[in-house]
């Protein structure tokens, strides 16, 4: 096997651990000696051994002879300082590996190059960058959050006809995407620390905005909900159900009081933002969500939200799903409600484009610039 192809096999292995790790990132590692894959590890949680102690220690297990002057292959640079755990570049020379093989160097401007620099000082040859695009993708939104002073990575999710609508005029939106899709919508709830929808979705749909997906454990998102004036019925799902993540709602500051105080009571949290251009002020939402650890949020909203979140340049990634129907008028209710720009030459251009088909459903994704004046 090639360098890359191990690599590979560490970042199928850090996957597992998307959605369960956060604030940490998904790291995987194998260690190989003599072409032969000797130890296998990923971060299962925040808290729990890192990649590289999980990769060793299974080594040790397997072939306890084999892995003094083994190499191991790692997502991301091994740590070179204390916190919940030790640093793995302490585990790496006490095992005597020889050889380290780095996806990507970590993201934190304080910590980048520190475990690779250790390593090498210590005789250890260390070669990083193998794979390194699909390294940092896979933790983008950690790497997002380390270089932008904790504010949350954002993606916005849409699913439309053909002809650009998410529901027919009646409201009707089950279901324009097919099985397939949804899984993977519940598989993107999973992985991010919070989803965020507006009042509008919330009274038409009442949605669980949990994230179920058969045949897997999964961790259900915070949920927010854009909610101005506090119109929340207090027997909606999002306040009445039972979950392991709780329930924030965004108002203005014109809530009513008493109904607050009622719903604070059920556990209910809030956040209180000012108010701009008509509705609530999201780069407030963003930056209270990120002092509430929140370090990535997925926004499932309709499409007053889902236009009010690109116009206030908040969002990082779009993933936009197309299902081969239409309604063949202009009377549904559009992706996005709002107000556009008056020529092409200022539209939102994508970058990093990809496609991926579920089904006869097509899944365009991309990038925008956050850091681009509009």
């Amino acid at each position: 096997m090639t360098d890359n192809e191990y690599m590979q096999l560490a970042l199928d292995l850090a996957a597992k651990g998307k959605g369960f790790t956060s604030p940490n990132p998904s790291v995987g590692a194998v260690v190989v000696k003599n072409g032969q894959i000797i130890g296998r590890g990923f971060h299962p949680r925040a808290g729990g051994p890192h990649a590289e102690v999980v990769a060793i220690d299974d080594a040790l297990a397997n072939a306890p002879d084999q892995v003094r002057g083994a190499s191991i292959y790692v997502t991301l640079e091994p740590c070179n300082h204390f916190g919940k755990t030790p640093p793995c570049t302490h585990k790496i020379l006490n095992a005597g590996i020889t050889s380290v093989f780095v996806g990507c160097k970590d993201p934190n401007p304080n910590v980048s190059g520190g475990g690779i620099e250790f390593l090498r000082e210590k005789g250890v040859e260390v070669c990083a960058g193998i794979l390194e695009a699909e390294a940092r993708t896979l933790i983008e939104d950690f790497i997002w959050c380390a270089r932008n002073n904790r504010d949350p990575f954002v993606i916005l999710k849409c699913a439309a006809t053909l002809d650009g609508h998410i529901a027919t005029r009646t409201g009707d939106s089950k279901w324009i995407t097919n099985e397939k899709s949804r899984q993977f919508g519940h598989r993107l709830r999973h992985e991010v620390d919070a989803i965020l929808i507006g009042s509008g979705t919330l009274h038409g749909d009442d949605p669980s905005l949990t994230a179920r997906v058969e045949g897997q454990a999964t961790v259900d998102p915070v949920r927010v909900v854009l909610d101005t004036r506090l119109s929340v019925k207090e027997d909606a799902r999002v306040i009445t159900q039972e979950s392991s993540a709780p329930t924030i709602l965004v108002t203005g500051p014109d809530a009513p009081s008493e109904k607050k105080k009622r719903l604070l009571e059920k556990g209910i949290k809030f956040i209180q933002v000012d108010l701009k251009d008509g509705g609530l002020d999201l780069n407030q939402v963003m930056i209270k969500l990120g002092h509430m650890s929140v370090g990535s949020v997925l926004i499932e909203g309709g499409g007053k939200v889902a236009a009010s979140a690109l116009k206030a340049g908040i969002v990082n990634k779009v993933c936009y799903f197309v299902a081969p129907k239409f309604l063949g008028s202009n009377d549904g209710i559009p992706v996005f409600n709002g107000t556009g720009p008056e020529q092409i030459k200022d539209a939102f251009v994508l970058d990093r484009v990809s496609t991926r088909l579920f089904g006869t459903d097509v899944l365009v994704t991309g990038y925008l610039d956050r850091t681009a004046e509009r």
